[in-house]
């Protein structure tokens, strides 16, 4: 029998057991420890990163000794799914579940991305920058911030984030928590009534789905990362979303540090 795929996570941060302030490394990680994958970390960069995106994921095939470099984690998910190498999350779903778990993707990665991205770069910018540039000098980490400050300020810009006041900001990002904490709310009542033995997922099956992957890594991230103050604060308010988190941390990542409960 031949040995499974040897799995190398790049995720843009120094290599240690810990969640980063990504959602899209954690979104991941998830994704590969929901399939019972075991991996390995590095740091990477960007500039060696297929697509330029952050994470990247390099398999090792022992059988035939060929080697891919991936990147982009809906792309990941779909190339493990269809080697064979997990199963696909949402293959149990209705057509109908499928397009509200692709539509609960969206909002978080497509819309609170961009008003979380406002909170680190515009608002925390010199806290975001030593985060997430602390493997450069300081000289560096001025030059390399200021670009990569400028390029998010001009996307935020362009996509619309940044024409809203930051009040407004501020109640967009509210909404959204406040409506994930009704779905979960839900999906815990339904999975308390079949005792389930206390995990609930946010479209309220009995196991995870790939919305999961993106909720989770958007709730880890959220309350890690020091340049998303306003972010914490606002998860944190809500019980129901912090014990959904909690719980996934104790079954799947439980060699990780917990964030803290209170910041």
């Amino acid at each position: 029998m031949s040995s499974p795929p040897s799995l190398k996570l790049f995720r843009g941060f120094p290599s240690k057991p810990a969640y980063v302030w990504s959602p899209f490394v954690t979104k991941l990680e998830a994704r590969l420890r929901f399939a019972g994958l075991a991996y390995t970390t590095d740091q990477g960069a960007p500039v060696k990163a297929p697509r330029g995106k952050i994470p990247y994921l390099h398999i090792s095939k022992e059988k035939n000794g060929g080697s891919e470099m991936l990147s982009d984690t809906q792309l990941i998910s779909e190339k493990l799914v269809a080697e064979g190498l997990a199963d696909d999350l949402n293959g149990n779903l209705t057509a109908a579940e499928k397009a509200h778990d692709l539509a609960f993707r969206a909002l978080l990665e497509d819309k609170l991305y961009f008003y979380q991205n406002y909170e680190r770069w515009e608002q925390n910018y010199y806290t975001m920058r030593s985060g997430v540039l602390s493997a450069l000098p300081y000289p560096a980490q001025i030059l390399v911030g200021k670009l990569a400050y400028n390029k998010m300020s001009a996307t935020l810009y362009g996509q619309g984030t940044s024409r809203f006041t930051p009040e407004e900001i501020t109640k967009f990002k509210t909404e959204i928590w406040e409506n994930v904490d009704a779905l979960l709310t839900a999906s815990r009542g339904k999975a308390m009534n079949k005792n389930d033995g206390g995990m609930f997922f946010v479209l309220g099956e009995g196991t995870p789905t790939e919305a999961d992957t993106t909720l989770f890594a958007f709730i880890a991230s959220g309350l890690v990362c020091d340049a998303a103050p306003e972010t914490g604060k606002i998860i944190r308010s809500f019980p129901t979303v912090m014990e959904y988190a909690k719980r996934i941390h104790s079954h799947y990542f439980s060699d990780y540090e917990l964030w803290n409960y209170e910041k």
